[in-house]
């Protein structure tokens, strides 16, 4: 049985597999309709996720990372740009927390 390995935020969770030491570090992303309505929003958060990660990458050991949306956005418009600063802050801690050996 797989063992389940998660870096949890407030608003977000970050899964992680290990992968050959020759792979690459991959991401996928989950933001979905019913905890983020709008799809300019649900985008803006995607925008966040795939930056934080295309900065970080070279730092994060070879692993497959899903980030997944875990609470409702309610009364945030996808151009309020405080509100991108606190996603991409938490994304980016939530990098930082992954272990730097993966199995």
């Amino acid at each position: 049985m797989a063992v389940r390995r998660v870096v949890r935020g407030q608003s977000f969770d970050l899964h992680y597999r290990g992968t050959d030491a020759g792979a690459c570090v991959r991401l996928g992303l989950i933001v979905p309709k019913r905890l983020a309505r709008a799809a300019s929003l649900r985008n803006a958060i995607k925008r966040q996720g795939r930056e934080a990660f295309r900065l970080m990458a070279v730092q994060i050991p070879p692993c497959d990372l899903i980030l997944r949306l875990t609470r409702p956005i309610k009364n945030v418009r996808a151009a309020d740009v405080e509100q991108r600063k606190v996603w991409r802050s938490e994304i980016e801690t939530l990098l930082k927390r992954l272990p730097t050996h993966l199995q």
